[in-house]
């Protein structure tokens, strides 16, 4: 009966002494997570109809090694479709490994997440570090085959001087 009791006392503080161990340790990994994190958002709204986060960014490292980060000053998918996101003052940045930055912006886009594609239905200004910039209408990038394809006018204004004025536009980024 002695060695039960000891048993016992023993367990009365074992048991929750863990526990407490085990919540501290979970707690601890959830705030080294949150602040590794490579995705943000300032404010979740939840409508009936819609979701819409404020100020999203997301970064990560694509296979070649680019760094890239997303951002907008929002984000709002439909609850009838939220694989398709509408995002508002988008913005794209990525880094090569090679030194080159490349800036895109655009007032309104739309990430398909089923098809990973992005389309621009409007104006997309583009320029890098290497002093081209440009300006591209209706584009859609398909993130798996890492095509670029402008369906609109594009004008490109190279570093060299040179200008590139076209009705469309076909780019394959894994040609880099």
């Amino acid at each position: 009966l002695e060695a039960r009791n000891r048993i016992v006392s023993v367990l009365r503080i074992g048991v929750p002494a863990l526990g407490a161990v085990a919540l501290v340790a979970l707690l601890v990994q959830i705030y080294i997570s949150s602040t590794a994190s490579r995705f943000g958002i300032s404010q979740l709204v939840v409508s009936s109809d819609s979701i819409t986060v404020e100020t999203p960014e997301y970064s990560g490292v694509l296979d070649d090694g680019t760094a890239y980060r997303v951002s907008a000053s929002s984000a709002r998918a439909s609850v009838d479709a939220t694989d398709r996101i509408g995002l508002s003052d988008a913005s794209l940045s990525m880094a090569r490994p090679d030194g080159v930055t490349t800036q895109v912006d655009a007032a309104h886009a739309v990430l398909d997440t089923t098809t990973q594609l992005v389309e621009v239905p409007g104006t997309a200004e583009v320029a890098n570090s290497e002093g081209t910039s440009g300006v591209l209408d209706d584009t859609i990038f398909d993130y798996r085959s890492q095509q670029l394809t402008g369906r609109g006018p594009v004008s490109i204004d190279y570093a060299d001087g040179t200008h590139l004025e076209a009705e469309g536009l076909t780019f394959d980024a894994t040609r880099l």
